[in-house]
Protein backbone atom coordinates (compact mmCIF):
# COMPACT_ATOMS: atom_id res chain seq x y z
CA UNK A 1 0.00 0.00 0.00
CA UNK A 2 1.48 3.23 -1.39
CA UNK A 3 0.78 6.55 0.69
CA UNK A 4 1.20 10.21 -0.93
CA UNK A 5 2.43 13.38 -0.53
CA UNK A 6 1.91 16.60 -3.00
CA UNK A 7 4.33 19.63 -3.26
CA UNK A 8 3.47 22.44 -5.56
CA UNK A 9 6.74 23.10 -7.62
CA UNK A 10 8.01 26.54 -8.44
CA UNK A 11 9.95 25.73 -11.88
CA UNK A 12 9.49 22.29 -13.13
CA UNK A 13 12.14 22.60 -15.79
CA UNK A 14 14.82 23.17 -12.96
CA UNK A 15 13.14 20.57 -11.17
CA UNK A 16 13.24 17.86 -13.76
CA UNK A 17 16.90 19.33 -14.34
CA UNK A 18 17.74 18.80 -10.07
CA UNK A 19 16.24 15.21 -10.26
CA UNK A 20 17.82 14.03 -13.38
CA UNK A 21 21.27 14.34 -11.53
CA UNK A 22 20.25 13.43 -8.04
CA UNK A 23 19.18 9.60 -9.26
CA UNK A 24 22.75 9.52 -9.90
CA UNK A 25 22.84 8.11 -6.21
CA UNK A 26 19.79 5.28 -6.77
CA UNK A 27 19.30 2.33 -9.03
CA UNK A 28 17.26 1.01 -11.05
CA UNK A 29 16.09 4.41 -12.52
CA UNK A 30 13.24 4.99 -14.79
CA UNK A 31 12.06 8.50 -16.09
CA UNK A 32 8.88 8.71 -18.78
CA UNK A 33 8.88 12.61 -19.71
CA UNK A 34 6.68 14.02 -22.72
CA UNK A 35 8.39 17.02 -22.36
CA UNK A 36 5.18 19.46 -22.42
CA UNK A 37 4.49 18.33 -26.31
CA UNK A 38 1.23 19.06 -26.87
CA UNK A 39 0.59 20.62 -30.82
CA UNK A 40 -2.80 21.87 -31.76
CA UNK A 41 -5.01 19.06 -33.01
CA UNK A 42 -3.04 16.57 -31.13
CA UNK A 43 -4.50 12.78 -31.62
CA UNK A 44 -1.54 11.12 -30.11
CA UNK A 45 -0.41 13.34 -27.40
CA UNK A 46 -4.29 13.48 -26.20
CA UNK A 47 -3.84 10.48 -24.50
CA UNK A 48 -1.15 11.23 -22.42
CA UNK A 49 -1.94 10.67 -18.95
CA UNK A 50 0.61 12.41 -16.83
CA UNK A 51 3.54 14.97 -18.36
CA UNK A 52 6.40 13.05 -16.29
CA UNK A 53 6.70 9.95 -14.00
CA UNK A 54 9.55 8.07 -12.91
CA UNK A 55 10.10 4.90 -10.64
CA UNK A 56 13.26 4.98 -8.73
CA UNK A 57 15.00 2.38 -6.23
CA UNK A 58 14.25 -1.10 -5.73
CA UNK A 59 12.24 -3.18 -3.78
CA UNK A 60 11.24 -6.02 -5.96
CA UNK A 61 12.17 -6.89 -9.31
CA UNK A 62 11.47 -9.71 -12.02
CA UNK A 63 13.84 -10.39 -14.96
CA UNK A 64 13.07 -13.55 -16.37
CA UNK A 65 12.19 -14.08 -20.13
CA UNK A 66 8.60 -15.69 -19.67
CA UNK A 67 5.44 -13.12 -20.22
CA UNK A 68 3.61 -15.92 -18.10
CA UNK A 69 5.30 -15.60 -15.32
CA UNK A 70 5.63 -11.63 -15.52
CA UNK A 71 1.93 -12.08 -15.24
CA UNK A 72 2.47 -13.86 -11.60
CA UNK A 73 4.75 -11.33 -10.71
CA UNK A 74 2.27 -8.42 -11.25
CA UNK A 75 -0.47 -9.72 -10.07
CA UNK A 76 1.14 -10.66 -6.40
CA UNK A 77 2.76 -7.33 -6.65
CA UNK A 78 -0.73 -5.07 -7.51
CA UNK A 79 1.28 -2.37 -7.46
CA UNK A 80 3.75 0.06 -9.95
CA UNK A 81 5.90 -1.74 -11.94
CA UNK A 82 8.50 -0.37 -14.59
CA UNK A 83 10.86 -1.34 -16.77
CA UNK A 84 11.07 -2.90 -20.56
CA UNK A 85 10.33 -5.37 -22.86
CA UNK A 86 13.53 -5.94 -25.90
CA UNK A 87 13.30 -6.86 -29.33
CA UNK A 88 14.94 -9.91 -29.26
CA UNK A 89 12.26 -11.75 -26.48
CA UNK A 90 10.61 -12.23 -30.23
CA UNK A 91 12.73 -15.68 -30.05
CA UNK A 92 10.14 -16.83 -27.08
CA UNK A 93 7.41 -15.60 -28.13
CA UNK A 94 8.00 -17.17 -32.39
CA UNK A 95 10.22 -19.79 -33.56
CA UNK A 96 13.13 -17.14 -33.96
CA UNK A 97 16.78 -16.45 -33.30
CA UNK A 98 19.43 -14.06 -32.78
CA UNK A 99 23.04 -14.73 -33.54
CA UNK A 100 24.15 -11.12 -33.60
CA UNK A 101 26.56 -9.66 -31.71
CA UNK A 102 25.59 -7.83 -28.50
CA UNK A 103 27.86 -5.81 -26.58
CA UNK A 104 25.43 -3.20 -24.88
CA UNK A 105 23.94 -6.79 -22.84
CA UNK A 106 21.08 -5.44 -21.57
CA UNK A 107 18.39 -8.08 -19.84
CA UNK A 108 15.85 -9.45 -22.13
CA UNK A 109 13.11 -8.09 -19.70
CA UNK A 110 13.38 -6.72 -16.55
CA UNK A 111 10.53 -5.07 -14.31
CA UNK A 112 11.11 -3.37 -11.14
CA UNK A 113 8.72 -2.40 -7.72
CA UNK A 114 10.50 0.87 -7.18
CA UNK A 115 10.18 2.11 -3.78
CA UNK A 116 9.14 6.21 -4.88
CA UNK A 117 6.91 6.82 -7.99
CA UNK A 118 6.92 10.70 -8.50
CA UNK A 119 3.98 12.10 -11.07
CA UNK A 120 3.76 15.55 -12.71
CA UNK A 121 1.22 16.68 -13.69
CA UNK A 122 1.51 20.56 -14.87
CA UNK A 123 3.17 22.04 -11.78
CA UNK A 124 2.03 19.57 -9.13
CA UNK A 125 4.35 16.76 -7.91
CA UNK A 126 2.71 13.81 -6.04
CA UNK A 127 5.32 11.10 -4.42
CA UNK A 128 4.04 7.56 -3.85
CA UNK A 129 6.26 5.88 -1.60
CA UNK A 130 5.96 2.45 0.86
CA UNK A 131 4.80 2.30 4.21
CA UNK A 132 8.93 1.99 4.90
CA UNK A 133 9.35 5.86 4.48
CA UNK A 134 7.34 8.43 6.95
CA UNK A 135 6.08 11.35 5.33
CA UNK A 136 9.14 13.17 6.89
CA UNK A 137 11.39 11.11 4.76
CA UNK A 138 9.38 12.26 1.48
CA UNK A 139 9.89 15.92 2.65
CA UNK A 140 13.73 15.08 3.38
CA UNK A 141 13.87 13.29 -0.30
CA UNK A 142 11.93 16.57 -1.54
CA UNK A 143 14.53 19.21 -0.23
CA UNK A 144 17.69 16.92 -1.06
CA UNK A 145 16.30 16.88 -4.60
CA UNK A 146 15.86 20.69 -5.06
CA UNK A 147 19.42 21.15 -2.61
CA UNK A 148 20.86 18.81 -5.31
CA UNK A 149 23.50 20.75 -8.01
CA UNK A 150 23.27 20.75 -11.34
CA UNK A 151 26.71 19.70 -13.14
CA UNK A 152 28.15 19.48 -16.46
CA UNK A 153 30.94 17.32 -17.91
CA UNK A 154 32.39 16.65 -21.09
CA UNK A 155 32.23 13.55 -22.61
CA UNK A 156 34.68 11.07 -23.62
CA UNK A 157 34.00 9.43 -27.34
CA UNK A 158 36.51 9.48 -29.47
CA UNK A 159 35.42 8.05 -32.53
CA UNK A 160 32.33 6.54 -33.74
CA UNK A 161 32.12 3.75 -36.65
CA UNK A 162 29.37 2.83 -38.23
CA UNK A 163 28.75 -1.15 -38.45
CA UNK A 164 27.62 -1.14 -42.17
CA UNK A 165 30.16 0.75 -44.80
CA UNK A 166 27.85 2.97 -47.08
CA UNK A 167 28.32 0.19 -50.00
CA UNK A 168 27.24 -2.77 -47.43
CA UNK A 169 23.99 -0.92 -46.68
CA UNK A 170 23.25 -0.60 -50.38
CA UNK A 171 23.75 -4.25 -50.75
CA UNK A 172 21.85 -5.42 -48.21
CA UNK A 173 19.13 -3.03 -49.32
CA UNK A 174 18.96 -4.54 -52.98
CA UNK A 175 18.65 -7.81 -51.24
CA UNK A 176 16.17 -6.85 -49.37
CA UNK A 177 14.25 -5.44 -52.47
CA UNK A 178 14.42 -8.46 -54.05
CA UNK A 179 12.75 -10.39 -51.24
CA UNK A 180 10.03 -7.96 -51.91
CA UNK A 181 9.89 -8.27 -55.67
CA UNK A 182 9.83 -12.18 -55.03
CA UNK A 183 6.79 -11.79 -52.72
CA UNK A 184 8.48 -12.88 -49.07
CA UNK A 185 7.74 -9.27 -47.57
CA UNK A 186 5.98 -6.34 -48.80
CA UNK A 187 7.49 -3.99 -46.20
CA UNK A 188 10.79 -4.14 -43.27
CA UNK A 189 12.89 -2.19 -40.89
CA UNK A 190 15.97 -2.11 -41.84
CA UNK A 191 18.60 -0.76 -39.33
CA UNK A 192 22.32 -0.21 -38.71
CA UNK A 193 24.23 0.29 -35.60
CA UNK A 194 26.79 3.46 -35.06
CA UNK A 195 29.04 2.39 -31.96
CA UNK A 196 31.80 3.53 -29.93
CA UNK A 197 34.46 1.62 -28.02
CA UNK A 198 36.04 2.78 -25.06
CA UNK A 199 33.03 5.89 -24.61
CA UNK A 200 33.00 7.44 -21.41
CA UNK A 201 30.09 9.64 -20.92
CA UNK A 202 27.94 10.96 -17.58
CA UNK A 203 24.90 9.34 -19.09
CA UNK A 204 22.13 11.81 -16.88
CA UNK A 205 23.77 15.02 -18.47
CA UNK A 206 23.87 13.17 -22.22
CA UNK A 207 20.10 13.03 -21.58
CA UNK A 208 19.28 15.95 -20.52
CA UNK A 209 21.28 17.50 -23.64
CA UNK A 210 19.49 14.84 -25.87
CA UNK A 211 16.18 16.09 -24.42
CA UNK A 212 17.12 19.57 -24.93
CA UNK A 213 17.81 18.90 -28.46
CA UNK A 214 15.32 16.86 -29.36
CA UNK A 215 12.35 17.44 -26.80
CA UNK A 216 10.15 14.24 -27.64
CA UNK A 217 6.90 13.01 -25.89
CA UNK A 218 7.72 9.27 -25.03
CA UNK A 219 11.57 10.17 -23.97
CA UNK A 220 12.62 8.11 -21.34
CA UNK A 221 16.35 8.00 -19.34
CA UNK A 222 17.18 4.36 -17.48
CA UNK A 223 19.62 3.48 -15.12
CA UNK A 224 20.13 -0.30 -14.70
CA UNK A 225 23.18 -1.52 -12.88
CA UNK A 226 25.71 -0.75 -15.50
CA UNK A 227 23.42 -0.22 -18.27
CA UNK A 228 22.18 3.00 -19.51
CA UNK A 229 19.22 3.96 -21.82
CA UNK A 230 18.69 7.99 -23.09
CA UNK A 231 16.35 8.11 -25.33
CA UNK A 232 14.20 10.86 -27.37
CA UNK A 233 11.52 8.62 -28.77
CA UNK A 234 8.13 10.42 -30.28
CA UNK A 235 6.80 6.82 -30.64
CA UNK A 236 4.16 5.22 -28.56
CA UNK A 237 4.01 1.55 -28.94
CA UNK A 238 0.78 0.80 -26.77
CA UNK A 239 -0.94 2.07 -24.12
CA UNK A 240 -4.11 0.84 -22.06
CA UNK A 241 -6.83 3.48 -20.77
CA UNK A 242 -9.30 1.75 -18.72
CA UNK A 243 -10.53 -0.60 -21.68
CA UNK A 244 -9.06 1.22 -24.04
CA UNK A 245 -6.18 0.22 -25.91
CA UNK A 246 -3.88 2.71 -28.14
CA UNK A 247 -1.79 2.27 -30.46
CA UNK A 248 0.60 4.97 -32.59
CA UNK A 249 3.04 3.47 -35.40
CA UNK A 250 4.61 6.12 -37.09
CA UNK A 251 6.45 5.56 -40.62
CA UNK A 252 6.83 8.30 -42.49
CA UNK A 253 9.95 10.88 -42.05
CA UNK A 254 10.79 14.43 -43.84
CA UNK A 255 13.62 16.82 -42.46
CA UNK A 256 12.70 20.33 -40.86
CA UNK A 257 13.52 23.43 -42.68
CA UNK A 258 15.47 25.87 -40.61
CA UNK A 259 12.41 28.37 -42.47
CA UNK A 260 9.35 28.16 -40.88
CA UNK A 261 7.67 29.30 -43.99
CA UNK A 262 8.74 26.36 -45.43
CA UNK A 263 7.66 23.81 -43.43
CA UNK A 264 3.91 24.36 -44.27
CA UNK A 265 4.57 23.06 -47.73
CA UNK A 266 7.11 19.95 -46.39
CA UNK A 267 4.58 18.83 -44.32
CA UNK A 268 2.09 19.06 -47.47
CA UNK A 269 4.87 16.95 -49.24
CA UNK A 270 4.69 14.43 -46.78
CA UNK A 271 1.32 14.08 -46.33
CA UNK A 272 0.89 13.36 -50.30
CA UNK A 273 4.08 10.89 -50.48
CA UNK A 274 2.36 7.31 -51.47
CA UNK A 275 5.61 5.90 -50.65
CA UNK A 276 5.47 6.99 -47.39
CA UNK A 277 1.62 6.80 -47.00
CA UNK A 278 2.01 3.15 -48.67
CA UNK A 279 4.42 2.45 -45.79
CA UNK A 280 2.35 3.97 -43.23
CA UNK A 281 -0.78 1.72 -44.08
CA UNK A 282 0.91 -1.14 -44.75
CA UNK A 283 1.64 -0.77 -41.02
CA UNK A 284 -1.66 0.39 -39.93
CA UNK A 285 -3.06 -2.61 -40.99
CA UNK A 286 -0.38 -5.05 -38.84
CA UNK A 287 -1.13 -2.96 -35.79
CA UNK A 288 -5.03 -3.36 -36.30
CA UNK A 289 -4.26 -7.30 -36.54
CA UNK A 290 -2.38 -7.70 -33.81
CA UNK A 291 -5.41 -5.18 -31.87
CA UNK A 292 -7.46 -7.82 -32.98
CA UNK A 293 -5.97 -10.59 -31.37
CA UNK A 294 -7.29 -9.23 -28.04
CA UNK A 295 -10.50 -7.29 -28.83
CA UNK A 296 -13.62 -7.20 -28.67
CA UNK A 297 -15.41 -8.07 -31.56
CA UNK A 298 -15.43 -5.01 -34.52
CA UNK A 299 -14.18 -2.81 -31.82
CA UNK A 300 -10.63 -2.15 -33.41
CA UNK A 301 -10.74 1.29 -35.28
CA UNK A 302 -8.01 3.90 -37.26
CA UNK A 303 -9.05 7.36 -35.20
CA UNK A 304 -6.39 9.06 -37.21
CA UNK A 305 -4.90 8.17 -40.71
CA UNK A 306 -1.71 9.99 -41.71
CA UNK A 307 -2.03 12.57 -39.44
CA UNK A 308 1.57 14.97 -39.46
CA UNK A 309 3.34 16.05 -36.30
CA UNK A 310 6.30 18.45 -36.19
CA UNK A 311 9.19 17.53 -33.67
CA UNK A 312 12.64 20.05 -33.59
CA UNK A 313 14.12 18.25 -35.91
CA UNK A 314 11.60 16.18 -38.22
CA UNK A 315 8.20 15.85 -39.09
CA UNK A 316 6.31 12.69 -39.09
CA UNK A 317 3.62 10.83 -40.31
CA UNK A 318 1.54 9.07 -37.27
CA UNK A 319 -1.59 7.10 -37.03
CA UNK A 320 -3.88 6.10 -34.23
CA UNK A 321 -5.28 2.77 -34.00
CA UNK A 322 -7.37 1.94 -30.81
CA UNK A 323 -9.52 -1.15 -29.65
CA UNK A 324 -11.26 -1.89 -26.66
CA UNK A 325 -10.49 -5.20 -24.59
CA UNK A 326 -13.17 -7.61 -22.55
CA UNK A 327 -12.63 -6.78 -18.92
CA UNK A 328 -11.08 -9.69 -17.85
CA UNK A 329 -8.06 -9.46 -20.52
CA UNK A 330 -4.69 -9.75 -19.01
CA UNK A 331 -2.65 -6.65 -20.02
CA UNK A 332 0.43 -8.49 -20.64
CA UNK A 333 -1.54 -10.41 -23.22
CA UNK A 334 -2.17 -8.07 -25.00
CA UNK A 335 1.49 -6.64 -25.10
CA UNK A 336 2.19 -10.08 -25.71
CA UNK A 337 0.18 -9.92 -28.92
CA UNK A 338 1.40 -7.25 -30.40
CA UNK A 339 5.10 -7.35 -29.76
CA UNK A 340 7.83 -6.65 -31.37
CA UNK A 341 5.85 -3.57 -32.48
CA UNK A 342 5.20 -3.71 -36.83
CA UNK A 343 6.65 -0.07 -37.25
CA UNK A 344 9.79 -1.61 -36.21
CA UNK A 345 9.64 -4.79 -37.92
CA UNK A 346 7.22 -5.44 -41.24
CA UNK A 347 4.96 -6.96 -43.07
CA UNK A 348 4.29 -10.29 -42.86
CA UNK A 349 5.67 -9.37 -39.57
CA UNK A 350 7.54 -13.38 -38.88
CA UNK A 351 9.06 -13.48 -42.38
CA UNK A 352 10.26 -9.57 -41.65
CA UNK A 353 11.93 -10.43 -38.68
CA UNK A 354 14.01 -13.53 -39.94
CA UNK A 355 15.01 -11.33 -42.64
CA UNK A 356 16.14 -8.53 -40.22
CA UNK A 357 18.08 -10.79 -38.69
CA UNK A 358 19.72 -12.39 -41.58
CA UNK A 359 20.74 -8.53 -43.20
CA UNK A 360 21.82 -6.90 -39.95
CA UNK A 361 24.93 -6.96 -37.76
CA UNK A 362 23.79 -5.93 -34.80
CA UNK A 363 21.33 -7.57 -32.05
CA UNK A 364 18.91 -5.22 -31.58
CA UNK A 365 18.32 -6.01 -28.04
CA UNK A 366 16.56 -3.16 -26.24
CA UNK A 367 16.76 -0.85 -29.39
CA UNK A 368 12.76 -1.25 -30.66
CA UNK A 369 12.04 -2.69 -27.87
CA UNK A 370 9.46 -0.71 -25.06
CA UNK A 371 10.05 1.14 -22.28
CA UNK A 372 7.21 1.86 -20.10
CA UNK A 373 4.90 1.34 -16.46
CA UNK A 374 1.95 -0.86 -15.36
CA UNK A 375 -0.24 1.27 -13.19
CA UNK A 376 -2.04 -0.35 -9.97
CA UNK A 377 -5.04 0.10 -11.80
CA UNK A 378 -3.84 -2.11 -14.91
CA UNK A 379 -3.43 0.64 -16.95
CA UNK A 380 0.23 0.82 -19.23
CA UNK A 381 1.59 3.07 -21.27
CA UNK A 382 5.06 1.72 -23.21
CA UNK A 383 6.90 3.70 -25.59
CA UNK A 384 8.87 2.82 -28.99
CA UNK A 385 12.99 2.64 -28.38
CA UNK A 386 13.92 4.75 -31.04
CA UNK A 387 16.51 7.64 -31.34
CA UNK A 388 18.09 6.11 -28.35
CA UNK A 389 21.59 6.20 -26.91
CA UNK A 390 22.70 2.67 -25.38
CA UNK A 391 25.62 2.76 -23.02
CA UNK A 392 27.13 -0.12 -20.94
CA UNK A 393 29.34 1.84 -18.24
CA UNK A 394 31.01 -1.15 -17.39
CA UNK A 395 33.00 -2.43 -20.40
CA UNK A 396 32.30 1.24 -22.24
CA UNK A 397 30.85 0.65 -25.13
CA UNK A 398 28.20 2.97 -26.65
CA UNK A 399 25.81 2.36 -29.37
CA UNK A 400 22.97 3.89 -31.12
CA UNK A 401 21.02 2.18 -34.05
CA UNK A 402 18.69 4.06 -36.69
CA UNK A 403 16.70 2.52 -39.22
CA UNK A 404 13.61 2.73 -41.88
CA UNK A 405 11.32 1.36 -43.85
CA UNK A 406 12.08 -0.76 -47.52
CA UNK A 407 9.39 -1.37 -49.72
CA UNK A 408 8.83 -1.75 -53.23
CA UNK A 409 8.82 2.23 -53.85
CA UNK A 410 12.48 2.74 -51.59
CA UNK A 411 15.24 3.97 -52.99
CA UNK A 412 19.00 3.63 -50.91
CA UNK A 413 20.08 6.48 -51.13
CA UNK A 414 17.08 8.33 -49.69
CA UNK A 415 16.88 6.14 -46.98
CA UNK A 416 20.58 6.16 -45.88
CA UNK A 417 20.26 9.63 -45.88
CA UNK A 418 17.11 9.32 -43.44
CA UNK A 419 19.12 6.92 -41.29
CA UNK A 420 21.68 9.50 -40.50
CA UNK A 421 19.15 12.68 -40.57
CA UNK A 422 17.63 10.45 -37.38
CA UNK A 423 21.18 10.60 -36.23
CA UNK A 424 21.74 13.87 -35.83
CA UNK A 425 20.32 14.35 -32.89
CA UNK A 426 22.56 11.66 -31.01
CA UNK A 427 25.94 12.62 -32.59
CA UNK A 428 25.05 16.08 -31.68
CA UNK A 429 24.91 15.48 -27.74
CA UNK A 430 28.02 13.50 -28.71
CA UNK A 431 29.87 15.96 -30.38
CA UNK A 432 30.41 13.71 -33.46
CA UNK A 433 29.50 13.55 -37.08
CA UNK A 434 27.83 10.70 -38.56
CA UNK A 435 27.52 12.72 -42.00
CA UNK A 436 30.89 11.96 -43.35
CA UNK A 437 29.93 7.87 -43.52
Amino acid sequence: MRNKVSFELKSLKLFKQKFLVWTKRHNPVIILDSNNYYPENSTPFSYNTYDFISGVGLHTKFSLSDFEKLKTYKEITNDWIFGYFSYDLKNSLENLESKNIDNVKFPELYFFQPKIVLILKENNLDIYYLDEYSKDDISELFNQILETEISYYQDDVKKIKARFTKSEYFEAFKNLKNHIKKGDIYELNFCQEFYCDNAEIEAEIAYADLINISPTPFSAFMRLDNNYLISASPERFIKKEALKIISQPIKGTKKKSAIESENVKIKQELLNDEKEKAENVMIVDLVRNDLSKTAKKASVKVEELFGIYTFKQVHQMISTVVSEVPSNTDSIDIIKNAFPMGSMTGAPKIRAMQLIEQYEKTKRGLYSGAVGYFSPKDDFDFNVVIRSILYNSENKYLSFIVGGAITDKADAESEYAECLLKAEAMAKVLGVDVFGF
